[in-house]
């Protein structure tokens, strides 16, 4: 069951947009329903804690936070609430997950439904959380306003910025990515060592998590460039600011791509790429792919990425699969497939550094050494013993695993000594 939410874990989980409905309610039903709700779902052995908002304007919207498998405020769907009963729907591509319930005196209970699998969920009505600390700065998309977290280092009033860009999936600020049991805080981490030495930072989360959860797109118009739109609007926005004396752009996973994208034709005086590809997308993929499948899944998904390469109709896949190769993630997949990191990475005219953890089991380092040959003159830093979040890792897979859920284990000194002497030799 701790699962539950995802299908493959290292590969892009891009999610749906919300849809809500309504029938059949009344204002007591709605007066009754608002609110933030805490309870669990009662997986045998092992309650799932979970948290939901409900709020009525024109339309019901709702959340629903699952803390141990760092689920953030997961937009909710299909929301109806009829006298005392309740559904509601999470729309994770390619599985069914539904909630039916009843409200009875400041209780919410009745039964979560996943894949055919039934369990008891039973939640009160409690006060609602405190409004986060921080100070966030905002940026006005086509679709929506976004958010992203500002940290200054102390007591100063101006000084250089570093933009940190997120990986893939619905990943937050903090670089913990929802449906991933637990929560590393790698780019808060990251945040906090660039203050100390005197430079600030701008975190966002991506569409879908986090203060951007309701920026979500319909699967069917997502494309990669919007997130390169987005972080060019961020460029924009930080060069603007007097409070700011230089930019850096800052890149870990699927944000490498994004960032030397955005970072072309901007006012950028420096670049990094964390755990970045060096490759397009669907040559990374086969490698993971290759790592977590059975033979037959693995060879089935040769199949479709070739297809996908070739613009040619997929058709429908094996169940396992669903969650990356669902149809309506297909044109997001083709856009993202259509760029090769390297090829961008050449078309930068500032200072590089290329970042890679020996013990990445996502992106190899490999891949660093790719985008080192593509742009000769770019710095390459290797970290002996880091993995994909940015932490020091065992070698072995499950062990590796285990430091994604550990927010305590602090990012190695080989790695932060590094990147920010190569950012103040550059002028930051």
């Amino acid at each position: 069951m701790d699962k539950w939410i995802g299908g493959i874990f290292l590969v892009v989980l891009f999610l749906a947009g919300c849809q809500t409905g309504e029938s059949g309610e009344d204002e007591r039903s709605v007066e009754m329903l608002e609110g933030r709700w805490e309870g669990s779902i009662e997986v045998p052995g092992q309650p799932l804690g979970i948290i939901i908002h409900m709020d009525k304007q024109e339309e019901w919207k709702g959340t629903i936070s699952i803390p141990a498998q760092n689920v953030e405020d997961f937009v909710l769907s299909d929301i109806t609430a009829g006298g005392e009963e309740v559904a509601f729907t999470m729309p994770v591509p390619g599985q069914s997950i539904q909630f039916h319930g009843q409200l009875t005196n400041g209780e919410l209970a009745g039964t979560f439904t996943q894949e055919g699998q039934s369990y008891r969920f039973q939640m009160q009505k409690k006060e609602a959380a405190p409004e986060e600390v921080g100070e966030f700065l905002s940026i006005e998309t086509d679709s929506a306003t976004l958010y992203g977290e500002l940290m200054m280092p102390e007591g100063l009033e101006q000084a250089p910025v570093a933009l940190l860009i997120p990986g893939s999936g619905p990943t937050d600020r903090n670089g913990n990515s929802q449906g991933v049991q637990g929560r590393n805080d790698s780019l808060k981490m990251l945040a906090g060592k660039l203050a100390q030495s005197g430079i600030a930072s701008v975190r966002y989360d991506k569409r879908g998590a986090g203060k951007n959860r309701e920026a979500v797109m319909d699967n069917q118009n997502m494309r990669f460039e919007v997130f390169v739109h987005d972080a060019s609007q961020w460029i924009d926005k930080l060069s603007r600011d007097d409070r700011f004396t230089k930019t850096a752009v800052i890149g870990h996973s699927q944000g490498s791509l994004v960032g030397m994208m955005a970072a072309e034709g901007h006012a950028v005086d420096a670049y990094v790429s964390l755990a970045g590809a060096g490759q397009p997308i669907d040559r990374v993929l086969e490698a993971q792919l290759e790592e977590s499948l059975t033979e037959e899944l693995y060879e089935e998904s040769l199949d479709v990425l070739e297809k996908l390469r070739n613009g040619e109709d997929i058709g429908s896949v094996s169940p396992p699969l669903q969650s990356l190769f669902a149809s309506d993630l297909q044109p997001f997949l083709r856009s993202w497939m259509s760029y090769n990191p390297s090829a961008q990475l050449r078309e930068l005219d500032m200072p590089v550094l290329l970042v890679n953890g020996t013990h990445d089991i996502q992106i190899p380092v490999e891949e660093a050494e790719r985008l080192k040959e593509a742009a000769p003159e770019s710095e390459l830093l290797l970290v002996e013993g880091m993995n994909h979040v940015l932490k020091e890792a065992p070698e072995d897979r499950e062990g590796n695993l285990e430091t994604y859920a550990d927010p305590e284990l602090p990012l190695p000194e080989t790695l932060t000594e590094p990147l920010i002497t190569f950012l103040q030799t550059n002028g930051f």
